[in-house]
């Protein structure tokens, strides 16, 4: 039934919980490091190649720090995520900032870092340089619209709120040019969670073919396509993860063919990936509170949608793990794997085939690495938990701690009730 694998025995994590309370969430550094690896070596016969780790998946000081180290830029999409970037050490190119609806202070920002300002709208252009001046160097986000299909999770591009389209990014590069911007980037994301390796030759096929006529019409040099990211995981058992060596050669071809064909190398290749780093590589740590035996049978978690929200906002799936209870071994019974929010969809799981549990067992979820902690919130007063990072010696350290009720209340001012009437 299962083919999801752990990076630590019961006893390990039994060990960890005797330090650090469940809930949590825990990132296996070993596999983090090899998945940037490969994924930065698949692309090796791209000069320049540079993947941006979109720091909204797992907005964490530690993993930026150790992706850094292994080669990555990082994908910004506001000012906490610049913060981030720049107390880890990143700065100028290293960084690209692709916001929408974007505030003033947040361009301001990013200029003053040196990052990439990769803009979401024409009328961006002026206000960019009204707040904050224009860099030499601007990135244009295109949007295809019905060119190119999304997926379940995006949407359909013509309906996303983000990006050019076609008409507006001709006229955008001309008023950029006209304005004395030196040099231009080209970037697009229309997919989120996709598992067809094919999905994304086909957007470089469209990307590159784009800045083919771009260059030529207007008389530009692009030096980069940002293929975006959105390349899935499998989340289900049997399902087959990216052939990453399909979508490069796949990709390389259209380079060689549309790219280098019309003169047009070198051209950059970058990405933006999340998902495909970090998400496997986490996993949410609970405990089973109660069993409740009504219309369905529910195992209650010490865990709530407020430590992941996925399940309940899109029907994700997330494979579940009752530690020290072999599915093979063990009789199953169907459960729904609820929290304690007053929400009846609080259900990390429904009907779902799984060991009989008991109260105090060990609950793992699966592929938790990417939009798992950072979705959390404090509806019902819940308080988000702890982070810890699995080193590559068997060492654990907690990289975020987990909030209390003085964080939580923090921000409120109980004593000028005493005034309040």
């Amino acid at each position: 039934m299962s083919d999801k694998k752990l990076p630590f025995s019961k006893e390990k994590i039994e060990d960890i919980i005797k330090l650090y309370p469940t809930p949590f969430h825990i990132y296996d550094e070993k596999g983090i490091k090899n998945n940037v690896r490969n994924f930065i070596n698949s692309f090796s016969w791209n000069k320049g190649f540079k993947e941006y780790y979109a720091v909204k998946a797992l907005p964490n000081p530690f993993i930026i720090k150790m992706l850094h180290q292994e080669g990555t830029g990082i994908d910004c999409s506001s000012m906490a995520e610049l913060i981030i970037a720049e107390k880890c050490g990143l700065k100028g190119e290293e960084i690209m900032f692709s916001s929408n609806d974007t505030p003033a202070e947040e361009y301001v920002k990013a200029r003053e870092l040196g990052a990439i300002i990769n803009l979401d709208d024409i009328s961006h252009i002026d206000f960019l340089e009204k707040v904050a001046g224009l860099p030499e160097l601007i990135c244009l986000r295109y949007n295809p619209g019905k060119l190119k299909e999304g997926n379940a999770i995006i949407g359909k591009p013509q309906e996303a709120k983000y990006g050019f389209t076609r008409d507006q990014l001709f006229e955008g590069y001309k008023i950029l040019k006209e304005k004395g911007v030196k040099r231009f980037g080209l970037h697009t994301m229309v997919a989120s969670n996709e598992l067809d390796p094919n999905y994304f030759i086909e957007t470089a096929e469209i990307v590159f073919s784009l800045i083919v006529e771009i260059s030529k019409k207007l008389n530009i040099n692009i030096e980069f396509a940002n293929l975006g990211g959105g390349i899935g995981i499998p989340y289900k058992p049997g399902e087959k993860p990216v052939d990453m060596k399909k979508v490069s050669s796949g990709i390389q071809e259209c380079y060689n063919r549309i790219v280098v064909g019309n003169k047009l190398s070198p051209l950059k290749v970058f990405f933006e990936s999340g998902r495909a780093i970090t998400g496997p590589c986490g996993f949410l740590v609970s405990k089973v509170l109660h069993i409740k035996n009504t219309y369905r049978k529910y195992a209650g978690l010490d865990s709530s949608m407020a430590n992941l929200m996925r399940p309940a906002i899109y029907g994700a799936y997330h494979h579940i793990t009752v530690m020290g209870k072999e599915v093979s071994k063990c009789r199953l019974f169907h459960y729904d794997v609820t929290g304690s929010l007053c929400e009846n969809n609080d259900k990390f799981a429904i009907n779902r085939l799984l060991p009989e549990m008991l109260p105090g067992d060990i609950v793992v979820i699966h592929d938790t690495g990417a939009h798992g902690h950072c979705m959390g919130f404090n509806y019902n007063g819940k308080l988000r938990s702890s982070e810890l990072l699995l080193r590559e010696n068997g060492e654990v350290k907690q990289i975020r701690r987990a909030e209390t009720m003085d964080d939580l209340f923090a921000t409120l001012d109980f004593n000028g009730l005493t005034d309040f009437k």
